[in-house]
């Protein structure tokens, strides 16, 4: 039998392409180093910063909802945070938000969750007995 897919693998890869298009999503030329949409809106002076952490928000918000625990989502915010308060400082926080990368980070926070989670999951030809249930006629 092929293996399944994880179940959060699609919500996944949705999000690592949304925090790719905010953190890496074009080349610098000649420097060759990768910047996104953060770092552009960044460049308007608090407005472009308070609209960068609409994703970094989305991003927890659908964490939350795969299941990453409270300690996840306080170093998501903690990330977020970062980036912002940095971020805002006009020149020296746009040249941060380049190598900070929060929405990355975030996402990556969220995979290494979700990978040690499935890695305490039973595989399925390892659960054994009757389906377990507190419903007393599903056992009968």
């Amino acid at each position: 039998m092929a293996p399944q897919p994880h179940a959060h693998d699609a919500d996944l890869a949705r999000l690592r392409r949304l925090a790719q298009s905010m953190d890496s999503a074009f080349t610098l030329p000649i420097i060759g180093v990768r910047m996104g949409w953060d770092s552009i809106l960044g460049l308007v002076p608090v407005v472009g910063d308070t609209i960068a952490l609409i994703p970094s928000a989305y991003i927890m918000k659908e964490s939350h909802r795969m299941g990453a625990p409270k300690s996840v989502l306080a170093r998501m915010a903690v990330n977020a945070g970062v980036d912002y308060v940095i971020g805002s400082v006009p020149l020296v926080g746009d040249l941060f938000d380049i190598g900070w990368k929060s929405k990355l980070r975030n996402v990556d926070l969220l995979e290494r969750h979700l990978q040690k989670e499935a890695a305490k999951a039973p595989r399925d030809g390892d659960v054994e007995g009757r389906m377990s249930s507190h419903h007393p006629t599903l056992n009968n």
